[in-house]
Parts: structure tokens; sequence; C-alpha cells
């Protein structure tokens, strides 16, 4: 177990815990680690984002009906 860690409690699917045991099994990695990883990536997805909204905040927002008129007006619905 590494070393200043935090413990916590997390609940699972019963067929989602099934196969993240499995994965940890055969990739050599405890569940934690694996969870731990998909955590990293999640939020790494999500600061990725954030410099996406922060780079487009100034660009015109467009209403949804007024996008679904355009396309309906094209004939491409």
């Amino acid at each position: 177990m590494k070393t200043n860690t935090k413990r916590t409690t997390i609940y699972l699917d019963p067929q989602l815990h099934y196969a993240l045991r499995i994965k940890a099994m055969e990739t050599d990695n405890s569940m934690s680690e694996l969870i731990e990883e998909a955590i990293k990536i999640s939020l790494a997805e999500d600061s990725i984002d954030l410099v996406a909204f922060e780079e487009r905040k100034k660009e015109p927002s467009l209403a949804f009906e007024d996008v679904l008129r355009s396309l309906k007006k094209s004939g491409k619905i």
C-alpha cells in the first residue's frame, strides 16, 4: 500500500466489481490501483474540457432551437 493515501468506500454493481477483480488479477494490479488510474484519467479529461471551454467562451452562443430551425430549413433534418 502506498504511503500518504486515503481510504474510501465505493459501491459497485456486482458485475462491474467482478470485471474489475478479474482485470486486477490479469494485470497484476490491485483494484485500488485500477480505480485510482481511472479517476486520474477522468480528471485529466475534465481538465482538457475546461481548457476548451475557456478558449471558446468568447464565441457567440447559439440557441438550440435556432440550430434546429437552421438544420430543418437546409433540409438536413
